[in-house]
């Protein structure tokens, strides 16, 4: 297949990059540098819209298709964000257990030759098991997931954590919905197959 305009992935999530690739496409990696720090009074899904535009935007590409993607994970409506360290991630995955996050995952879809762009975000309801200390604890030392919003890395060993996963999209909760952005790549007018 010949693939005649270039593609760039706005992200140097490595998670995001990991799913890019099941595609099959050609693609660069730019860094979009873009703040996430959600805006007073934004809703998390409003947050995540927001940013995957501005991070398509942010890359400099000349006749590119550039991928934005965010996601802002919520519970109760309050934010979670990546834990960083240890304490933290104990302390998110005891609000988690027995409960219902929404990880809000955002795409944006940008032709740089046109300016043109389309958005969407693709919702995704993760319910949690009970987790007794001797669990987290357990999952941390084994997964160390301080760079995952809600401390639970899906594609790993976080499963193990997860009772049930509502969505229309099962890559949206790894953080690049790739059945949305199949769809929107061919209205950019690369087709995947």
């Amino acid at each position: 297949m010949e693939q005649p305009r270039r593609l760039v992935l706005a992200s140097t999530s490595p998670y995001r990059k990991a799913l890019l690739e099941r595609l099959g496409l050609r693609f660069d990696v730019a860094a979009p540098g873009v703040d996430e720090t959600a805006l007073r009074g934004e809703a998390p899904e409003q947050t995540a819209l927001r940013l995957s535009v501005l991070k398509a935007r942010a890359v400099k590409a000349d006749n590119a298709i550039v991928i934005g993607s965010d996601q802002v994970a919520s519970l109760d409506g309050r934010r979670l964000g990546k834990p960083g360290a240890h304490d933290k991630a104990v302390r998110q995955l005891r609000r988690l257990s027995g409960r219902t996050a929404e990880f809000h995952t955002a795409l944006t879809v940008l032709d740089s030759a046109s300016g043109e762009h389309h958005s969407r975000v693709v919702p995704c309801r993760v319910t949690f098991r009970d987790l007794d200390a001797t669990t987290i604890e357990t999952y941390l030392s084994r997964e160390q997931p301080y760079d995952c919003a809600g401390s639970a890395k899906a594609e790993g060993l976080g499963i193990a954590l997860i009772a049930r996963i509502d969505t229309d999209d099962p890559t949206s909760l790894i953080g690049l919905p790739l059945i949305a952005l199949t769809e929107m790549l061919a209205r950019a007018g690369l087709r995947v197959l």
